[in-house]
């Protein structure tokens, strides 16, 4: 976490962490990592978006996690001007949290600092190449349009956290200022505090203070839980999911793989690229890790989603398959012998580090060179976007993304096109592929998704997709609630509820 956000922010509002102090309606949570910041275009990365997504800043419109259905929130309802236009009517009676209006002004100023290029917003990474303009038609009525046509333009808003025009627009901030039940108030380098926001909107929630710890070995966070220290932890390993009253299985809307820099040497060739994925064999390494639950992946959409392909079947486990493309590589004069290397994420989920080092023996044995390189999230994030480290070598990249807003629109074209923020690929004709599914509706778009998804894996063979996840969570008994779909990325504690 940089070193700016290690300041006291509202030292009122924080009451202390210790057992004497917490109060019934305080909350610890334990992280599996430190919040690399806390700046509300960055948050749809986990280690961000669990503190501050719908708890500081919120959205206008919000994506039911059981049935896929947009639903209005700070916006109240929208309608389609032209295919590239919105036009979005905002909730009369709100305030951001330093008495700043909610109006069409502010939202217009949220959609421009996104679009800001003096900031580097995971956020943007939802849009593909499309950039969003926005303007005020009065006090209540924005129209947001895109370069492209865009028929799912209200499900991208659910992903679009709203700040205050307070803050600055041509930096990025750790002190984040929304709408939300909840204000920051204390920040360091052991912990970070929300306290419940008085001036609230809507109705009050239960928690009045809530703590975020962080702590990177999943059987010490269980055991914080176990033993009161903690309340919740969002992520243990499965190993540590052994209390069927406190330890709870989700389905987290995540997907594991490991992108490949495919435009450096040995990467830039198929035959290493195929060597790698069938090198794995993931059905032991996805049991022994992740659990008997866990899903092997053969794309970065989960089923379920609009242009996920069925007809895609995963890598098949054939080591000497993989040994001989390698020497085959070699006798042509690719240069095999190069090391590579693994670029992982200390605590980025459960197992996480382990699974690195299975994949590197794996991939030494058919001959390939592997080092690992394990950082923390704000080092990590250096490799995650555009423009990639120079003189970084040949490295295999670990990431995990989640798509729980129904459509691949906001997974294939980041991934995979020519300027896709986090894209190795460069193709033209898969370009054009994902630009017609991007501006198509219904079956077309669909299809159009599909298309590519084939094309990256079969003909490119662009990363090695791991698995889509389960989460595991262990809840501490005196509260009431339970895991969702975006759990992984997104605690709100406003729904969490105490039991009497």
């Amino acid at each position: 976490m940089q070193r700016a956000l290690f300041t006291s922010l509202t030292a009122a509002a924080f009451l202390g962490t210790s057992a004497a102090a917490v109060l019934a309606q305080d909350v610890t949570i334990v992280l599996p990592e430190q919040p690399a910041n806390l700046e509300p275009c960055r948050s749809i990365r986990a280690d961000i978006g669990r503190v501050i997504n719908m708890n500081i800043t919120e959205t206008l419109t919000v994506t039911d996690t059981a049935t896929g259905k947009v639903l209005p929130f700070l916006a109240t309802d929208w309608t389609q001007v032209d295919p590239r236009t919105w036009r979005f009517t905002l909730r009369d009676g709100v305030k951001f949290q330093d008495g700043a209006a909610f109006d069409a002004a502010a939202v217009a100023h949220s959609i421009d600092r996104l679009m800001n290029p003096a900031l580097t917003c995971d956020s943007r990474s939802k849009f593909g190449d499309q950039k969003l303009t926005a303007k005020a038609i009065d006090a209540h009525t924005v129209e947001i349009a895109s370069s492209i046509p865009n028929p799912i333009m209200p499900t991208l808003m659910s992903t679009v956290q709203i700040v205050s025009p307070n803050l600055p627009f041509d930096q990025e901030t750790n002190s984040p200022v929304g709408t939300g039940p909840y204000v920051l108030g204390e920040a360091t380098a052991e912990h970070v505090v929300l306290a419940r926001n008085p001036d609230y909107w809507g109705d009050q929630p239960a928690v009045e203070n809530a703590t975020f710890v962080w702590r990177g070995e999943s059987a010490i966070r269980a055991a914080m839980v176990e033993t009161g220290e903690a309340d919740m932890t969002p992520a243990i390993a499965v190993q540590d999911a052994t209390d069927p009253e406190t330890d709870f299985a989700y389905l987290n809307s995540e997907t594991t793989r490991m992108r490949i820099d495919m435009q450096i040497p040995p990467l830039d060739d198929r035959r290493v690229r195929e060597a790698l994925n069938i090198a794995i064999d993931w059905d032991g390494m996805g049991e022994a890790l992740f659990g008997s639950d866990v899903l092997r992946a053969s794309q970065m959409v989960v089923p379920g989603i609009v242009g996920y392909n069925p007809d895609i079947k995963p890598w098949t486990y054939d080591p000497e398959r993989a040994k001989q493309l390698v020497d085959e590589a070699r006798a042509d004069g690719v240069p095999v012998d190069t090391p590579i290397t693994l670029i992982g994420r200390n605590g980025f989920f459960p197992n996480s580090n382990e699974s690195l080092e299975a994949m590197q023996a794996l991939w030494s044995e058919i001959g390939l060179n592997i080092e690992i390189r394990a950082l923390e999230a704000s080092d990590w994030v250096r490799y995650l976007d555009k423009p990639f480290p120079e003189g970084r070598g040949p490295t295999l990249f670990q990431q995990q993304h989640d798509n729980n807003t129904g459509d691949a629109g906001f997974t294939i074209p980041v991934m995979y096109t020519s300027n896709g923020q986090y894209s190795t690929v460069e193709n033209p004709d898969l370009d054009k592929i994902i630009l017609d599914a991007m501006t198509a509706t219904g079956e077309e778009r669909a299809a159009q998704f599909q298309k590519a998804a084939a094309m990256v894996h079969d003909d490119i063979i662009a990363d090695v997709p791991m698995f889509h996840m389960i989460g595991y969570v262990r809840v501490n008994p005196r509260l009431d609630w339970k895991p969702d779909l975006k759990t992984n990325g997104e605690i709100q504690i406003s729904k969490i509820k105490f039991r009497e």
